[in-house]
């Protein structure tokens, strides 16, 4: 039932937890029209997209499959990044979804969750027991209910760091510029270390979703980081612009430019 719960309803779960607000056309043309043409390019239909009110820059795409999904970006993220930053962003959130790591993320933290309940009830139930109906040997059962659970957040966190990697270099193909994503996460770090998201902190189960880590914490690729260290995220992204072949016409995706004149980010309403 967990499984079935998660696998059709999680994104609305995770939405509802970031009070995330539906846009359409109108309500944010430029961002709107942006996101459609890049999802033609990933070959995938247009993405549902939320506005979360908060101060951190921040985003997260969630959603079972390509036809379902969603893509919501905080207004912290759209105050302080140029429409090339923002089409890096948005490019990264549906490489998750094309390459269906909404879904595999899902899976993952329910399985967890599962091996978690299960070395309970295995801890519990299947402990061998001596002559007078004793367990035989509690501390083993007691480092079963501990130690699994763990090792499933390690893989759980494991999966995310290298689906982040993959989605990083699908995003650069789509937007057709590696180092606009560069720079916009080189920007979301620095905002994210000086504004904290109040509902990140109320549900961290949720963090893995997001582009950057919402929540502080280390800055290294441990075992127990959703993220890899961003420096290495912009390192591997500027050596694709590097590689790219000198005096080769960038893809029309690389089109997404700060308008010269207006408002800084003419599509945040």
């Amino acid at each position: 039932a967990i499984n079935l719960f998660a696998y059709w309803n999680s994104d609305k779960a995770v939405l509802r937890m970031a009070n995330a607000q539906p846009i359409g056309p109108n309500d944010a043309p430029r961002l709107f029209q942006m996101t459609k043409a890049m999802a033609a390019r990933a070959g995938i239909p247009m993405p549902a997209l939320y506005v979360i009110h908060d101060d951190q820059p921040n985003a997260f795409a969630t959603g079972r499959n390509p036809e379902n999904a969603a893509v919501a970006v905080n207004t912290g993220l759209l105050n302080l990044m140029d429409e090339r930053q923002v089409a890096g962003v948005v490019a990264h959130e549906l490489a998750h979804i094309r390459n269906r790591d909404t879904l595999i993320m899902t899976v993952t933290a329910t399985i967890a969750g599962a091996i978690g309940m299960l070395a309970q009830f295995g801890a519990i139930f299947g402990m061998a027991r001596d002559s007078e109906g004793r367990p035989a040997n509690p501390i083993a059962g007691i480092l079963i209910m501990i130690l699994a659970p763990i090792a499933a957040m390690i893989v759980q966190m494991a999966i995310s760091r290298a689906r982040e990697y993959e989605a990083d270099r699908i995003g650069a193909g789509i937007v057709g510029d590696p180092n606009a994503l560069a720079d916009a996460l080189e920007s979301l770090e620095a905002g994210v270390s000086r504004t904290h998201s109040q509902w990140a902190e109320n549900h961290p189960a949720a963090a893995h979703l997001c582009i950057v880590n919402p929540l502080a914490g280390t800055g290294t690729d441990n075992l127990f980081s959703t993220h890899p260290k961003t420096a290495n995220r912009v390192a591997a992204l500027r050596a694709m612009a590097a590689a790219a072949r000198p005096g080769a016409p960038m893809p029309a995706a690389a089109a997404a430019r700060p308008a010269a004149a207006g408002p800084r980010n003419p599509w945040a309403r």
